[in-house]
């Protein structure tokens, strides 16, 4: 592989069926799920040793920016660029929009989409199937990613290969596009050895996509190209325009392009791949115990087999339980056969149709100064806690409702109170009264931790006017 390889990281899924763990406001991708690492973090390490690879390329919902930047800034990767997704719209436009951006600055890029939430446990292999599918996009072919089908998933799915490319042994024409099939029909085909699980990665130069978009589905690139032609540029990142993009139908690659050109190509992947689409599929890929448990956090296990447990506040005890899938966290507790890990998504539809909060937020709120969780709350009053990173700073703001109390527990602070400046240490607090400007800011080199005690009439998130923001938020 001589030229160079841009990746484009996919990164606006919601993971829906690994809640209570995976919310809106915090992906599957954005979790560590696996290791200590989240499945973004892996998959941008994973491409770091290709050769002749640009840095990544990321396009992710503009909620998500300042986490993904600073997973990013935590594993040592300087991006080639972020684009910010107002909505989703599927992997059509995701893919359209990346292409465009590459191709404005150079007409021949060749580039590798990836989505950010997949597990590939044999990365020599992934690397020798890039190459393969290098080789063949150069000569103007869109190829897919078939992944070598081990056993009848009925989650997936399939790719049937066609007749092999000249010059190319180890790639395919593609037959067709199937969809996700009973069991009967998936045992059907992992016997034939002709069909792949559809992987959803793809390797084509960024021209050759975009001929083929403007041919099939030519309205999805002229919204792609309003967006990105009006898109503004905000800190280090590229917010595409909200209405041009809002108005791009939402489509994936697959029906939108894939499924209808005659340049798909199938590069067939022995990977040890999963798309980590469920808790099922957590428990399937993790190392377990002499009797089938998968285990994370505080958890305490008696005659119980073929469990996955996972403990993220306190302590869970499963005894004399089998099959079943275990997840706890601050607000939340799922409790389930492993085998109906798909239906988890019925839970959360069930959550949004009676607008409860769950499936949006954990009890801790990431932003981009840091993280706050809730401590107590009740009539006219709520306790938080508080951290900010090193050389952070909140946004100088005000309240209409409520009044503030701040206890340094570790760390120093550095509050702007009305007209005054004040630096507070361990256990030094100060009062902000109902209106008065403030904000607050770690100096210092250490995480910056403490309470904050509100009262007042009324106490929600959005009572908040901002003067100033270094992170330019509207809100």
């Amino acid at each position: 592989m001589h030229q160079t390889l841009y990746p484009v990281i996919l990164s606006g899924g919601s993971g829906t069926r690994l809640w209570p763990l995976s919310r809106t406001a915090l992906p599957k991708q954005l979790l560590p799920l696996l290791s200590e690492q989240t499945l973004f973090q892996e998959t941008v390490k994973r491409i770091s040793d290709l050769p002749n690879i640009a840095p990544p390329l990321i396009i992710c919902n503009q909620e998500h920016r300042f986490m993904i930047a600073e997973q990013l800034r935590t594993i040592n990767v300087q991006p080639h660029a972020i684009l910010l997704e107002p909505v989703g719209r599927n992997t059509a436009p995701a893919i359209a929009t990346a292409a465009l951006f590459l191709q404005r600055q150079d007409p021949n890029a060749l580039m590798l989409a990836l989505p950010a939430d997949h597990l590939i446990r044999n990365t020599p292999a992934f690397h020798l199937a890039v190459a393969h599918a290098a080789q063949i996009a150069a000569e103007g072919y869109l190829a897919t990613f078939g992944i070598v089908a081990n056993s009848p998933e009925t989650g997936f799915g399939y790719i049937r290969q066609g007749v092999a490319i000249a010059d190319h042994p180890h790639s395919f024409h593609v037959g067709e596009f199937v969809e996700k099939p009973d069991l009967a029909t998936a045992e059907q085909y992992v016997a034939s050895g002709e069909y792949y699980w559809n992987s959803g990665m793809f390797l084509f130069r960024a021209k050759d996509f975009l001929d083929e978009l403007q041919r099939l589905r030519p309205d999805i690139l002229s919204a792609c190209e309003a967006a990105l032609d009006q898109a503004k540029n905000d800190l280090n990142f590229v917010r595409l325009d909200p209405a041009a993009f809002t108005a791009c139908p939402s489509e994936s690659i697959d029906y939108a392009v894939m499924e209808r050109t005659q340049k798909a190509v199938v590069v067939p992947a022995d990977i040890d791949w999963s798309d980590i689409g469920a808790w099922s599929a957590i428990w399937e890929v993790s190392a377990k115990d002499a009797d089938n448990n998968v285990v994370r956090g505080d958890v305490m296990i008696e005659d119980a087999s073929n469990n996955l447990i996972r403990a993220e506040s306190r302590l869970v005890v499963a005894l004399g339980v089998e099959n079943l899938m275990i997840i706890e966290t601050a607000d939340a507790v799922l409790i389930a056969p492993k085998d109906r890990a798909q239906d988890v998504k019925l839970i959360v539809d069930k959550l949004k149709a009676q607008a409860r909060s769950e499936h949006l937020y954990h009890d801790r709120v990431y932003r981009p100064w840091g993280w706050y969780e809730g401590i107590d709350s009740g009539d006219r009053f709520q306790v938080k806690r508080i951290m900010v990173n090193p050389g952070a700073k909140l946004s100088l703001q005000m309240h209409h409702h409520r009044a503030e109390h701040w206890v340094v527990v570790s760390g120093t602070a550095m509050v702007v109170r009305g007209e005054e400046e004040v630096m507070l240490c361990e256990n030094q607090s100060t009062y902000i009264p109902l209106g008065s400007k403030h904000r607050l800011e770690n100096p210092g080199k250490v995480p910056l931790h403490l309470i904050e005690v509100q009262s007042g009439t009324y106490l929600g998130e959005d009572d908040i006017v901002r003067y100033e923001d270094i992170y330019k938020r509207n809100a």
